[in-house]
């Protein structure tokens, strides 16, 4: 339990994510006006981001709302997935797997379902870190609290130990009310120096456990 630990999201660091403008373009495609997709998928997206629904519902509720049919449907979700997966952050990621023997590693993301078979098939994360906290596993995301525990607990570390780094300003600040330290992503050059800033410190010894 007095391990230090490095703990990454993954999209928008591990991975860059830009917008695509998939869903405009199905919007427009299918002549609906800008903000339907959203509108009517909403709850859909929820429910796939903590693990309430599963892939084949989310499909067929696609199929239902949108009125497409399936070669639409598997071209839609193709464009959905397309933008989450991104392209790996193939610098941070280098740094973290010499990062591996020095110190806990792992991932807490907010996710969709079927995120880890895809995650894993293109960039091996399972391989990377020794733990991965999905919110479709979990049933909660973050900021919420409880995400950050669970993440703490699968890798035995406590919090005040663990460095979470994330690109959402919320989640960061949730981090810090969790007990961990914490670091917005901002680019690679800034997180790799706060990580080795971190490992140079090393663990805190019980009595240097802040206290409030």
């Amino acid at each position: 339990m007095t391990a230090t630990c490095v703990i990454l999201d993954i999209g928008g660091v591990l991975e860059i994510t830009p917008e695509t403008g998939w869903v405009q373009r199905w919007e427009e495609r299918l002549r609906l006006p800008l903000g339907t997709v959203h509108e009517r998928m909403h709850d859909v997206w929820r429910a796939g981001s903590v693990g309430s629904i599963s892939e084949r519902e989310v499909r067929e509720q696609v199929a239902a709302r949108l009125g497409l049919d399936a070669p639409q449907v598997e071209a839609f979700m193709a464009d959905l997935w397309a933008e989450y997966l991104g392209t790996p952050n193939e610098e941070l990621i280098a740094y973290v797997q010499g990062l591996r023997g020095s110190c806990r590693l792992g991932i807490l993301s907010n996710s969709f379902v079927g995120a880890r078979e895809r995650e894993t098939t293109l960039y091996h994360f399972d391989e990377l870190v020794e733990q991965i906290v999905y919110s479709h596993e979990i049933g909660v995301e973050k900021p919420d609290l409880r995400a950050f525990e669970a993440a703490c607990a699968s890798l035995d570390v406590r919090p005040e130990n663990c460095l979470f780094i994330d690109d959402v300003v919320i989640n960061v600040v949730a981090a810090q009310a969790a007990g961990m330290q914490a670091h917005l992503f901002e680019g690679n050059a800034r997180t790799v120096t706060r990580i080795a800033a971190h490992l140079n410190a090393g663990p805190l010894a019980p009595e240097q456990v802040p206290l409030g």
